[in-house]
C-alpha cells in the first residue's frame, strides 16, 4: 500500500462555465489543494486547462436534438475565445500559471493530459500519483453524461496504487445549495418562484465573494503542449469548424447593437462593464423604471453574457448592489437588480432538481390528466420565418431581426418572440429554445 506521503500529487483544474478569478469557489479549491501539497513538503502540480468540446458544442455541424439547429453559434464562440484568452492572462499575470486551452472531448482531452504524468493502470510505476480533477459543477443533462464520461475514462487508466478524485463544486450562484431553507435541500424548492423567494429572502443570506487567488509559489507541469492542447494558442473559429460565412459575420459589430461598446468576452470588460453601468453612469438608480427598454446601451444591465459564461459572479453584482445602496440609495431598483439573479438561481436549482424533464415537451409535469392535448407543430416554413424575421408582425419581425444580426436581445423583445411562437404559432417551444 502506497503512503500518503510517498505520493506525487497533480491538481487539474478543468474551467467550464467559470471563466473568471473573483468569487470562484472551484478555482480557490484548485488552489487551496496544491498549496496544502506545497505546505507538506510534497511535490504538487497545478494544470488548469479549458476545453473547446468539438464533438458536443463548437462547429458548424454540432447540432440540436428536437430541431436541428446549431448548438453554438460562430458569435457566442467568439465571445468564448475571447474570455478564454483574458483568463489566460490573467492567471499568468496574478497565479504565474499557464492555462492550457484544448479542443476535442473533455473525456480525451483530460486522458492525454493525465497519461503525461500519470503510470497507466497495470503498470509499476516509479512513484504513484493523487490526481485531484476539480471543476465547477454542472446541472443539466448532457454536462452530467460528460461528467460520467471523463470519470469513466480517467478510472480506467489511473494505475492500481495512484488514486483519482473527481471533485465539482456549486459555483455561479446567489445561495449556496446547502442553505436553502427546504426539506431534502434542491430536490425540496417549490415549484413556483414566489414560494421560493419568500422563503429564501427571509432566511438566507447571499455570501460575500471570494477574492480571486493571489500570486503564489505554484507549481506547473513543463508541459506546453499536446496533440490537442497548448499553453501558448488558441483556436481559431474556423478551426472550431465554422465556415468562412459564419466567421465572416462575425468580423464586425452591428451599429445598431444595445450590447456595450467595444464589449469583448472575458472577466476584464465584465467587471469595466458592472463599474460603468453601476457607478459611473449611475444606471442602476433607475432599473426598475427602465429594464423593459427595447433600444439603447444602459437601459439594463447587459450582464447576461458575462454571467452565461462565467466571467461575471453573481454574488459580485449583489455585493455591489448593496454597496450602492449604503453609498447613494437604496429603492426598488437596487432590489430588482438582486431579484433578477434570485430569478436565475431559482432556475438552475429547478433544473437540477428535475433533470431531463425540463426539456421534455410537456414539461416538468407531464400531460395532464383530462386535459386537452396541446397541438405543438414543427411546420418547417413557420419556424424558418419566425427566426428570420419574416412573420408579417412588425414587433416580432424586429426583434428577431435585431438577434440575427447583432446576436442579442432584451429581456421584453424575448419575451414576447417566445410567446409568438409557442403561443400564437404552436410550434413546439423547444424549437424556440434550442435556436435561443
Amino acid at each position: 500500500v502506497t503512503s500518503k506521503d510517498d505520493m506525487r500529487r497533480l491538481n487539474i483544474h478543468w474551467f467550464r462555465n467559470d471563466l473568471r478569478l473573483h468569487d470562484n469557489p472551484a478555482l480557490c479549491r484548485s488552489v487551496d489543494l496544491s498549496r496544502h501539497d506545497l505546505s507538506d513538503g510534497e511535490e504538487s502540480t497545478l494544470l488548469p486547462i479549458y476545453i473547446f468540446d468539438t464533438s458536443r458544442i463548437y462547429g458548424s455541424e454540432i447540432k440540436s436534438a428536437v430541431s436541428g439547429a446549431i448548438k453554438c453559434g460562430a458569435s457566442r464562440a467568439k465571445f468564448t475565445i475571447e474570455a478564454v484568452e483574458d483568463l489566460r492572462l490573467s492567471l499568468e499575470k496574478r497565479l504565474g500559471v499557464c492555462l492550457l486551452v484544448a479542443t476535442g472531448r473533455p473525456e480525451d482531452v483530460l486522458l492525454e493530459l493525465v497519461k503525461q504524468n500519470v503510470q497507466p493502470r497495470g503498470e509499476q510505476a516509479e512513484q504513484d500519483t493523487s490526481v485531484n480533477l476539480v471543476c465547477q459543477r454542472e446541472i443539466c443533462h448532457e454536462e452530467l453524461e460528460v461528467d460520467k464520461a471523463v470519470e469513466a475514462s480517467l478510472e480506467g487508466f489511473i494505475s492500481d496504487g495512484s488514486r483519482f478524485n473527481f471533485e465539482k463544486i456549486w459555483g455561479s450562484l446567489l445561495y449556496e445549495p446547502c442553505d436553502l431553507p427546504f426539506e431534502g435541500g434542491i430536490n425540496g424548492i417549490p415549484t413556483t418562484f414566489n414560494k421560493f423567494r419568500r422563503e429564501v429572502e427571509a432566511k438566507c443570506e447571499v455570501p460575500m465573494p471570494l477574492e480571486a487567488p493571489s500570486q503564489t509559489e505554484l507549481q506547473t507541469a513543463s508541459v506546453t503542449r499536446g496533440r490537442s492542447y497548448s499553453a501558448t494558442s488558441m483556436p481559431t473559429l474556423s478551426g472550431l469548424g465554422y465556415t468562412d460565412q459564419q466567421v465572416e459575420s462575425t468580423t464586425t459589430v452591428h451599429p445598431n447593437s444595445s450590447l456595450p461598446k467595444g464589449y469583448r468576452g472575458g472577466e476584464t470588460f465584465a467587471l469595466h462593464r458592472a463599474r460603468q453601468w453601476i457607478w459611473d453612469r449611475d444606471m442602476l438608480r433607475t432599473y426598475f423604471d427602465t429594464r423593459n427598454g427595447l433600444i439603447g446601451e444602459d437601459y439594463s444591465t447587459k450582464f447576461s453574457p458575462w454571467l452565461a459564461c462565467g466571467s461575471l459572479s453573481p454574488r459580485y453584482v449583489a455585493l455591489e448592489c448593496r454597496r450602492y445602496e449604503e453609498a447613494r440609495v437604496a429603492n426598488k431598483s437596487t432590489y430588482w437588480c438582486v431579484f433578477e439573479l434570485l430569478v436565475r438561481d431559482y432556475f438552475r436549482y429547478f433544473a437540477a432538481r428535475h433533470g431531463r424533464r425540463i426539456f421534455y415537451l410537456h414539461g416538468t409535469a407531464g400531460r395532464l390528466e383530462g386535459g386537452a392535448e396541446r397541438k405543438w407543430n414543427r411546420n418547417p416554413e413557420l419556424i424558418a420565418a419566425w427566426r428570420e424575421g419574416r412573420t408579417g408582425h412588425p414587433l416580432i419581425d424586429a426583434s428577431m431581426r435585431e438577434l440575427g444580426n447583432t446576436g442579442y436581445l432584451s429581456n421584453r423583445g424575448r419575451q414576447n418572440v417566445c410567446s409568438y411562437l409557442s403561443i400564437d404559432m404552436s410550434v413546439d417551444w423547444r424549437v424556440g429554445a434550442e435556436f435561443f
